[in-house]
């Protein structure tokens, strides 16, 4: 036992030992850019900041344009926020609405219903930091 726990060890260890360090802002000119899910409308854009969007961990930034509304969703991954610039109000199943300004910080849980209104005239970027797999599946029930 004590042998396949210092295996687990040593290859964690490793694996992490072959990652660079990564720093981006939402203006880096070489991020990539490109669109969200199809259960998004047109606007919506997302660019990967570090990880594999298949894998756990992996961070992006999400882009909306101002007046954007995201439609009611939910994710297998719960869900780390940072919004990095607008005003978004977010909506989850059950519980009342938060509104984010640029520096704020929010915390979805895996598979919780919720939607959102970048609601400033300037586009809104969330930081995301997901810990499973990303996916997004529309969700049609009510979030009251």
């Amino acid at each position: 036992m004590k042998i396949l726990i210092m295996s687990l060890f040593l290859i964690t260890s490793l694996s992490h030992a072959t990652e660079r360090p990564v720093a981006r802002t939402m203006n880096d000119k070489d991020l990539k850019w490109g669109p969200c899910p199809e259960i998004f409308p047109k606007g919506c854009e997302i660019s990967i900041l570090q990880g594999e969007p298949e894998k756990p961990g992996a961070d992006v930034y999400l882009r909306v344009p101002g007046n954007y509304k995201i439609p009611p969703h939910t994710h297998t991954s719960a869900e780390h926020m940072i919004l990095v610039s607008g005003k978004l109000e977010v909506k989850y199943q059950g519980e009342r609405a938060l509104s984010l300004v640029k520096g704020s910080f929010a915390y979805g849980p895996p598979q919780h219903p919720h939607q959102a209104v970048c609601s400033s005239k300037e586009p809104c970027v969330l930081f995301i930091s997901f810990d499973a797999p990303i996916d997004a599946k529309a969700f049609s029930g009510t979030l009251e």
